[in-house]
């Protein structure tokens, strides 16, 4: 409600040029109506859905960057599958998802993708949003012994369930957290613990234009980026901007126009959409040697091979 509020300020009191887009699944889909309605580009960077396609037709002012939540399950199913399929972990998973839009339709995504390729759901389980101890969920998860560990989280439970995890050593052959795994505090927190952790995203750390951006990352805020959404996020703008300058003047019409169509320069390389989508996507990132490289699609540039095992937890 606060955020449908602001953005109503913004067009009908403040009469701004551009809006910048809120962080995160649901808030995009509040404010996307409004947007529309307003004629103002949409840059729905941070959501992740499964209707991407859809509201792309439905709001074609709106534009999807971070790929759907299929893809993502999906991304991680093959990543575990194919660990299997070299005979390094069995077929059994433990799955824990966040309840609210996120974490649902990423554990019906996952629920689809892990039964299509032959894996053994032995828990699912959603939780509150509220933050909470995880340590009763997390023992439970344990006696389980599954293979492969995965909880569509956000950051604060991201950060609950990986400390849980150490306190119980806890310690699958595959542990993979969501949203905040990417983040420079899970680093910070965990320190050498996050080596062979997987999560959501990733980057191609080798890039020379993604070097240049976290340089610069650095210098103007005194911290790192996340390797997710923080350099699609920083794409996004660059593309707002030549989008802008390409039209030269406060022409939103013409500005979405060229969103749609256009080719532009970007730290993610050369970018242009395909109906509203942008479809090179890190599905799968994981923490090797201090950086969380995308490991997955396997095709995109700076694919990294999977850490396999994940090192065990260190004792504190």
């Amino acid at each position: 409600d606060n955020a449908v509020e602001a953005v109503e300020r913004l067009i009908t009191q403040d009469k701004v040029d551009f809006i910048l887009p809120p962080w995160g699944t649901g808030l995009n889909l509040a404010v996307g109506p409004l947007l529309h309605g307003a004629g103002y580009p949409h840059l729905a960077v941070t959501a992740l859905s499964d209707r991407a396609p859809e509201l792309a037709q439905l709001w074609p002012n709106s534009f999807w960057l971070l790929g759907t939540m299929t893809g993502a399950a999906q991304g991680f199913a093959e990543t575990i599958a194919k660990l299997r399929s070299e005979g390094k972990i069995g077929n059994t998973v433990a799955m824990l998802s966040v309840a609210d839009q996120f974490g649902i339709g990423l554990a019906k995504a996952a629920r689809k993708a892990l039964k299509k390729s032959g894996f053994d759901l032995v828990y699912d389980r959603s939780y509150p949003v509220e933050p909470q101890d995880m340590t009763a969920i997390m023992t439970e998860v344990k006696q389980l012994n599954p293979d492969s560990f995965v909880a569509f989280s956000y950051p604060p439970d991201t950060l609950a369930i990986t400390e849980r995890a150490r306190a119980l050593s806890f310690n699958p052959k595959v542990f993979y957290t969501a949203v905040g795994t990417a983040f420079p505090l899970y680093k910070q927190r965990f320190g050498a613990d996050v080596e062979g952790v997987m999560g959501l995203g990733g980057w191609n750390a080798d890039d020379p234009e993604g070097k240049a951006y976290f340089k610069r990352h650095m210098e103007m805020t005194g911290q790192e980026p996340d390797r997710w959404a923080s350099p699609v996020t920083y794409a996004s703008l660059q593309m707002l901007q030549q989008a802008i300058e390409r039209v030269g003047k406060i022409d939103r019409v013409a500005v979405i126009k060229e969103l749609q169509t256009g080719t532009f320069e970007t730290i993610l390389g050369q970018v242009k959409l395909e109906n509203n989508l942008y479809k090179e996507n890190w599905r799968v990132g994981q923490w090797q040697n201090g950086e969380f490289h995308g490991i997955a699609p396997a095709t995109l540039p700076g694919a990294q091979q999977i850490m396999f095992p994940k090192p065990a937890w260190h004792d504190d």
